[in-house]
Parts: structure tokens; C-alpha cells; sequence
């Protein structure tokens, strides 16, 4: 019986430890933190080698160019696209992509080669990035380099939405549920 006490005095202990918040925590420990990342994002079919980036911070609307070598490990010949991922305290990951180097969205990767990159952003939004080279190898997924932070300070560029590419993406969406519906529906229900 007295287990039983000790145990639901520890349990209400916690719960209203909780329910109050662990500030004090804060005040007694330093917080960090950090983002690792993991073996799977570095692709055993391409890596990312060499990534570089012109500058640690910057004002909204400069650009940041990263760069780097793309490393075949495979024989075979691959399709990729180019694109940078980041990471940020604030909800925004705003950039916009200005320029490729291989260009286009889709390029050519050759087996057992090497193929030098060269990516183009304009920062759009204020914050504290972590930011990565993309590369999305078809039928094999995403790999990320190994990134770098990045300050973006400036007050926020606003971009006009596409209201036009929004309503013909709506109805693509459209016309691909009634087909499934009309086609197979004892799989949709």
C-alpha cells in the first residue's frame, strides 16, 4: 500500500511539474541546439562533395550561391534535379530559385562521373536557416550535402500568388479523382 502512495504522489509530481512548465529548467541549464544529419540523406548513388556557399548572412532580396561537385558511385546513368533545402526557426523558408548550373529542372547524371553545380537564390524572408544542396536522384529519392547556417536579416519580400496556377493545379487534382472514382472505386472506399 504505501508503494502504491509513493508511486501516485511521484505520478501527480510529474504531471503538475508538467502541467507548470520547466522553465526554471532554462534558467539552471543552457539550452542547445543542433540538427544532425542522418546517414540515409546522403545517397549512396551520388554524393554531394565540396559544398560551398558564398556567404554565412545576408539582407533579404541578395542572393546566396551554393556550389559543389556531384560524385557518381554507380555505373549506371541517372536523372536528378537540383533544389536547396533549409531549415529554419520560423515558419517561412522563403527563397526563390534564380539559376541552375547543369541548367534545366531535370539534367543527366553519368555514370561514375564527377559534374560541378552551381545554385542561385534570392532570400526572401528574415530568419536563421540551416540550409543544404538537394539533390532528388529519380527512382532513388533525396540526398542533402552537409549545409551551413545562414542569417537572413531585411524586412520580408512579398511575392504575388498565382492564383491562376493554383486553380488549374485544383482542377488537374479534380479530373485525377474523378477518373480514380469512375475507374476503381472499390479501391477507394
Amino acid at each position: 500500500m504505501f508503494e502504491k502512495k509513493i508511486f501516485v504522489l511521484g505520478l501527480a509530481a510529474v504531471l503538475a511539474l508538467g502541467t507548470l512548465g520547466f522553465n526554471w529548467v532554462e534558467t539552471v541549464l543552457p539550452t542547445a541546439e543542433a540538427h544532425g544529419v542522418q546517414a540515409q540523406l546522403q545517397s549512396r548513388f551520388i554524393r554531394i562533395e565540396d559544398e560551398t556557399f558564398n556567404r554565412q548572412s545576408l539582407q533579404t532580396g541578395e542572393t546566396l550561391i551554393l556550389t559543389g561537385t556531384l560524385v557518381s558511385l554507380v555505373e549506371r546513368d541517372l536523372r536528378g534535379w537540383l533544389s536547396i533545402f533549409s531549415e529554419s526557426t520560423n515558419a517561412g523558408n522563403r527563397w526563390e530559385m534564380l539559376a541552375r548550373d547543369p541548367p534545366g529542372n531535370v539534367f543527366d547524371i553519368p555514370g561514375n562521373s564527377q559534374i560541378e553545380y552551381t545554385l542561385s537564390a534570392k532570400a526572401l524572408e528574415a530568419g536563421v536557416y540551416h540550409v543544404h544542396t538537394q539533390l532528388n536522384v529519380a527512382s532513388v529519392g533525396p540526398g542533402l550535402g552537409p549545409g551551413q547556417t545562414v542569417v537572413v536579416e531585411g524586412d520580408n519580400i512579398l511575392k504575388p500568388i498565382p492564383y491562376v496556377n493554383i486553380a488549374y493545379q485544383s482542377i488537374i487534382i479534380g479530373v485525377g479523382y474523378v477518373i480514380t472514382f469512375a475507374t476503381r472505386p472499390w479501391q477507394v472506399i
